[in-house]
């Protein structure tokens, strides 16, 4: 019990003790210690120091003998020392206090004389009571209102963070725009794999396979398609679809000539006598101009007669008259590469030509036609083919 009473008269005069203490060293506070000196160095005594913070005074005092002054018991902040003297000028600098501080050595500057104030005595002196009446409207005049003493980040601070900030709406700008355009390719690439892959392979068993061919012999294919690569027998094959994307070829020109060579003239083609006479009409805008493309698949199927029948739609996405549309099929008879052609015209509207000249094949923007081919029996068997729908523009 003794020694249990003991240990709390310990515990309680150990806490008393520490909070003396912690109370003495907070109330000591911070101190700010420093030297005045002239543009030659020397140490300039009677120097009217003043020491702000937000604008206020927070403390004054006059260098000593030596030049040298010290605050004691600030608190840490930001703060802004003004020293001035009569005949040699004054200084002013900005302090961030932490802890104890000497700031070394502040040298005064003489300022531009200034506009005279009330209070000065005749002969340019100045009366040393007016000088200590206007002495807190002087200070109060002088506190700097830069960004940092009014406690607000600097100009280089938010330079570089809208920077920082530009450059990284940028950076995201760039990846959403590259994300759209990946996804662009991919919904036009699974609508159509025709975009990418031109060969159609149909299949005994009724599935068709799009592809490109990387590998062929007499037994068998290998294709690369949208999920990987794949091995298909020819066994199983029942044709291979070409599909034909016409473009304008360009022709190759070496690199060593590229930028001094001039494309030779295009040859005057002679126009057909039916050509509308309205030249403006040929010459309009590309965007004007027919586009025929297919819509769907192409079918095919027998008759009773052992006939293959081809049909299928066109559709005139352009935006002028397509006339004489037809499509062209190129049958691939066997492997060795021997073709033959057979053409078939689509079933469009009736138009009449300034000759005379009546069709049926001709197709309005926007007007979707049929189209069916027979290939007889007697044309013989073919492992594949391919397709091309041409038109013709005249008025």
């Amino acid at each position: 019990m003794t020694l249990l009473k003991s240990l709390q008269k310990r515990l309680i005069l150990a806490t008393a003790v520490f909070m003396l203490l912690g109370t003495f060293v907070f109330a000591k506070g911070v101190t700010l210690s420093g030297r005045i000196v002239d543009s030659d160095g020397k140490k300039v005594k009677k120097a009217m120091l003043t020491l702000l913070s937000g604008g206020e005074v927070v403390k004054e005092d006059k260098t000593g003998g030596n030049g040298k002054f010290k605050f004691k018991k600030l608190e840490e902040g930001d703060y802004v020392l003004q020293a001035t003297h009569d005949e040699l000028g004054s200084a002013e600098t900005i302090i961030t206090l932490t802890e104890k501080k000497d700031i070394g050595d502040l040298a005064l500057s003489i300022e531009k004389a200034s506009a005279p104030v009330a209070g000065a005595a005749p002969g340019g002196g100045t009366d040393p009571e007016s000088q200590q009446r206007k002495q807190p409207d002087r200070v109060s005049v002088t506190v700097p209102q830069t960004m940092e003493a009014m406690g607000s980040p600097s100009k280089d601070f938010i330079l570089n963070e809208l920077n920082f900030e530009i450059k990284k709406l940028s950076a995201e700008f760039k990846h959403l725009t590259q994300e759209l355009d990946d996804l662009k390719a991919l919904s036009k690439m699974w609508v159509n794999p025709l975009t990418i892959y031109s060969k159609e392979i149909i299949l005994k068993n009724g599935s068709t396979v799009f592809g490109k061919i990387i590998y062929q012999d007499d037994k068998s294919l290998k294709v690369e398609t949208l999920v990987g690569y794949l091995i298909v027998d020819r066994a199983q094959v029942v044709r291979i679809v070409d599909n034909v994307i016409t473009e304008d070829t360009q022709e190759y020109v070496p690199e060593q000539i590229r930028e001094s060579y001039t494309p030779p003239p295009m040859p005057k083609l002679a126009q057909p006598k039916y050509t509308s006479s309205n030249n403006s009409a040929r010459n309009a805008s590309a965007k004007f101009s027919a586009n025929c493309v297919l819509v769907g698949n192409i079918s095919e199927k027998k008759d009773g007669q052992g006939n293959i029948i081809f049909d299928g739609e066109i559709k005139n996405i352009g935006g002028r008259r397509a006339d004489f549309v037809k499509v062209d099929f190129v049958f691939r008879k066997n492997w060795s590469g021997e073709t033959k052609t057979l053409t078939t015209f689509v079933k469009g509207s009736y138009n009449t030509f300034d000759t005379g000249i009546v069709s049926d094949a001709s197709m309005l923007p926007g007007a979707i036609g049929k189209f069916d081919l027979y290939v007889p029996q007697d044309f013989g068997a073919f492992i594949g083919y391919s397709y091309v729908i041409d038109w013709e523009e005249y008025q």
